[in-house]
């Protein structure tokens, strides 16, 4: 795994991503030559901003292929889906560069060699996708692992290497315990314990060791895992490595003693800084920008139905405390009273014509350009909800308040990563990813995270 951005990815797939870059640049580069010949292509190239061409082509390629997800795990092992996708994703590209030459016409490449280079590409990619798929199936180019525990988190471990070939690590066990001859746990005599945990590991011959268990104290081989690394064999942690692999924290397997020794967790002054003047700008630009379409959206509500335009609702923000959130109301005047909030769901009778189509373009949650602005929230951060929900989850959920250690936000990396949540178990997976952001704060992540967003918008996913 690569960090980047504070976020962790795939070294073989960001390879994949980079070559692919490399290949469609090819693509256009030979289209070149084959029209034009290798003399009047080299002046083309050197003189007619060929190369700035070509550049600008593989961009567009590279993004648009990330936008149809593309280099999505889920999507990475599935050669149908690949195909289908890959079809898409050309036709958008030829409507997103028709625009773009329209407005910057001297950036155009010759129509010959465009058609050349776009049938190359095709066949360059799917070939390479083939190649790569069958090279990232293979064990002897995957490094071994071997998982040593048999906690909750072992198990999840083991289960999300093997559904993910890309992560380029093989699982080739999971020691659960080491005995003696008697079929008992060696915890007394550090000689004994020490061979018996080599003699336990060497049939395996592991690269890396993954250290699961679910209670250390007396049970962890020290002097054995010491001697391993000295011969090296990573050694890594269980829940570093549920981090690393899945974007989110282990909350099972959570400690007290990690939230409070562990890197991260902790928001400097010069990044709460950042975060507010980021904010004020960002907010005071996007109201501005939008004041005519929030104007025609305020008026389509006010037809459509009874009702304020605005909705208002208490939410939980900064330490817990409450704040008014302000978004298009798009259900029915009155759905919500009391302090009864049920979830919205997916055919949720109490939406009104203009609030379904608000909720599902994402515009109902403008108005929260003025929460921002005054600073109630920040752009990202943890989504804030209401009270009710929020006094249910902090009961249930371990560790649910260190939610409230920073803003909300209109964004973030629970929202991006995990969608709608309604039950329980959904707020205990969207916390895990929560905490991962709180742990890993900074100005790189906020920036990943609406990169991100923007792609969540553009294809309408996740929005109810």
């Amino acid at each position: 795994m690569i960090r980047f951005l504070h976020a962790y990815f795939p070294g073989r797939t960001l390879l994949l991503g980079i070559s692919e870059g490399c290949l469609v640049a090819l693509a256009f580069l030979t289209a070149t030559i084959v029209r034009l010949g290798t003399n009047d292509a080299s002046l083309v190239l050197s003189y007619e901003q060929g190369l700035v061409k070509i550049v600008v082509v593989s961009v567009a390629f590279i993004t648009c292929m990330y936008y149809f997800d593309l280099y999505d795990s889920s999507i990475l092992n599935n050669p149908r889906e690949v195909l289908t996708r890959m079809i898409q994703m050309q036709g958008t590209v030829c409507i997103f560069l028709a625009g773009f030459y329209y407005i910057y016409p001297a950036l155009e490449l010759a129509r010959g060699i465009f058609l050349i280079g776009f049938i190359l590409v095709g066949m360059f990619l799917l070939l390479w996708r083939r190649l790569f798929l069958s090279l990232n199936t293979l064990t002897q180019f995957a490094e071994r692992a071997l998982i040593f525990g048999d906690s909750p988190l072992a198990n999840a471990l083991a289960a999300e290497l093997r559904t993910h070939p890309e992560l380029g690590i093989h699982v080739v066990g999971q020691l659960k315990s080491v005995a003696n001859g008697n079929g008992r746990l060696i915890l007394t005599s550090s000689d004994e314990q020490l061979a018996a945990v080599l003699n336990s590991v060497t049939p395996y011959d592991p690269d890396r060791i993954i250290v699961a268990l679910g209670e250390r104290r007396g049970q962890l081989p020290v002097e054995a895992l010491l001697q391993l690394k000295s011969h090296g064999v990573r050694i890594q942690d269980g829940g570093e490595a549920y981090e690393t692999l899945t974007g989110k924290v282990p909350i099972d397997s959570l400690h007290l003693s990690w939230l409070l020794f562990s890197p991260g967790f902790r928001v400097s002054r010069p990044l709460v800084i950042y975060k507010r003047i980021a904010s004020l700008v960002l907010s005071s630009a996007g109201l501005v920008l939008a004041l005519p379409l929030m104007a025609l959206t305020a008026l389509a509500v006010r037809l459509d139905s009874v009702g304020p335009v605005i909705f208002q609702q208490k939410r939980v923000g900064h330490d817990g405390k409450f704040f008014t959130l302000y978004k298009f109301r798009t259900m029915v005047d009155g759905s919500d009273q009391d302090d009864n909030h049920p979830p919205a769901e997916e055919s949720d009778i109490r939406f009104t014509r203009i609030g379904r189509l608000l909720r599902r373009t994402r515009m109902d949650e403008l108005p929260q350009l003025f929460n921002i602005l005054r600073g109630d929230m920040y752009f990202v951060g943890p989504r804030p909800f209401v009270p009710s929900q929020e006094r249910d989850c902090s009961e249930k959920i371990p560790y649910y308040r260190q939610r409230w250690v920073v803003k909300p936000g209109a964004t973030g990396w629970a929202q991006v990563n995990r969608g709608y949540n309604v039950t329980i178990e959904d707020n205990k997976e969207k916390l895990a990813y929560d905490l991962f952001y709180i742990k890993n704060i900074s100005v790189g992540l906020d920036l990943l995270i609406l990169f991100k967003t923007i792609k969540i918008l553009l294809l309408g996913r996740g929005s109810r």
